[in-house]
């Protein structure tokens, strides 16, 4: 039987508005094995785990688990792990880090202040500053979610580590197991699919330099399916890679039609037409699906510049 990420790769499905969807992402260090569940069936306490999917419900924070690739023996917690805290709303991307020996400390966090970009309670609860090392690349790696996440996550995130490349974790769960291996790139938060190495070392080259890689760019994650759709169209309209000067700054509209408004730091606007379809045939959403489904796919319509008064 095929893999649901063969299958995907067979039907050539699209990339695009398919990344998940975060305004900030926190992310614990937690080596050995995971669950599907991660934050409750990892050796994280679980009790800890569960009061962490809580506090971050409603406030625009996802909360991820993250190891170092390489082989991952059953062992405890170590006594000190890596935090990072990542907001990814253009005009206020930013990437703190911090060292922590209780995981328990991550719930005297202000999730609110961090979903909404404040950085002062990442830095005042944990001791974090500003993250001055190479830019993350998180590679999905949790075969208990989906076995594609295991088979072609985890050698992606080896043989980058194996090549010195900096800033690479494994990570729980990205979703869309289907376009593994699934990558995402942080401070900025654009998620990949289908990654490949070469994509990788562009992508984390491009933050370095401002810039955005567009080959296998699933999308922004600081928006919402419908934005990450218009974003992407504007960007490739317009040959546009410069990382922080487009913001979708309205939407418009419910499924299965939006009207979405995209604006350049330089003052010009886009105004791009979104529509909700169906994937056509039916396919796996992921490995364990008992029944073929049909994810919605979000479909460019048009793009149009507003006109200027004169």
């Amino acid at each position: 039987m095929s893999t649901c990420a063969t299958v995907s790769r067979q039907l050539d499905e699209p990339l695009s508005a398919t990344a998940p969807t975060a305004t900030t992402w926190l992310l614990l260090e937690q080596p050995g094995p995971w669950g599907a569940r991660a934050l409750t069936s990892s050796h994280l306490d679980p009790a800890v785990g569960r009061a962490l999917e809580r506090a971050a419900q409603g406030t625009g924070v996802r909360v991820a688990l993250i190891r170092r690739p390489g082989r991952h023996a059953d062992c405890r917690a170590p006594s000190r792990r890596q935090v990072y805290a990542a907001h990814t709303v253009p005009g206020n991307a930013w990437l703190h880090s911090a060292v922590s020996a209780a995981p328990e400390q991550l719930l005297d966090l202000d999730f609110a202040a961090l979903g909404r970009g404040e950085p002062h309670t990442f830095d005042a609860v944990l001791r974090g500053r500003p993250h001055t090392g190479d830019p993350l690349a998180l590679v999905c790696t949790n075969g208990k979610r989906d076995q594609c996440c295991a088979l072609l996550g985890r050698p992606l995130a080896s043989d980058l580590a194996a090549g010195g490349l900096q800033g690479v974790w494994e990570v729980t769960h990205l979703g869309g197991h289907r376009f593994s291996p699934t990558l995402l790139v942080l401070p900025y938060g654009y998620a990949y699919g289908r990654a490949e190495a070469h994509v990788v070392v562009e992508a984390l080259r491009g933050v370095r330099e401002g810039r955005v890689t567009l080959e296998g760019c699933r999308g922004r994650t600081a928006w919402q399916r419908p934005g990450q759709a218009a974003e992407l169209a504007v960007r490739r309209a317009l040959g546009e890679d410069r990382a922080e000067v487009l913001s979708v700054t309205g939407v418009e509209g419910a499924a299965p039609r939006w009207e979405v408004t995209v604006a350049h730091a330089d003052g010009r606007r886009w105004h791009v037409s979104v529509a909700q379809g169906a994937a056509v045939p039916p396919r796996p959403d992921s490995c364990g699906a008992s029944v073929l489904g049909a994810p919605a796919r979000m479909d460019v319509v048009a793009v149009r510049e507003p006109a200027v008064a004169r």
